[in-house]
Order: C-alpha cells, then structure tokens, then sequence
C-alpha cells in the first residue's frame, strides 16, 4: 500500500470494502483480499490519527509556555 494513501482515501476506501461485504458481492477469495486490505487500511488509519493526535499535543503544550 502506498504511504501516500490519505486518510480520506483510506475511509474511502474502507466503506467501500464493507459495503461490498454488507451486499454479499464478494466470493471467498476476494473476501480474504479485501480483508488483508482494510486491515492494512485500518492500521493506515490509526497510525495517522495517533500522528496528528501527538502533534496537536506537541503544538497545544508548546502553547502553553
């Protein structure tokens, strides 16, 4: 996955997968691809939101002196 993927992409993305999932449109072997994926979405997601959660705190706490 490339590390350009933004998060709205990501969400995007996401949606899509349980989307698809929710209306049965997946066969076994692409549920299992899609599964590897928004697992790696979902890792995508967090790891950028606990990113910009440490640098609002970074900049909140800069603030502060």
């Amino acid at each position: 996955m490339a590390k350009e993927t933004k998060y709205e992409m990501a969400i995007s993305q996401l949606e899509e997968i349980v989307e698809r999932l929710e209306n049965n449109q997946l066969g076994i072997d692409e549920m299992t691809a899609q599964l590897k994926k928004a697992q790696q979405l979902i890792k995508l997601c967090k790891d950028r939101l606990t990113k910009t959660d440490e640098e609002i705190q970074k900049i909140l706490g800069e603030g502060k002196n």
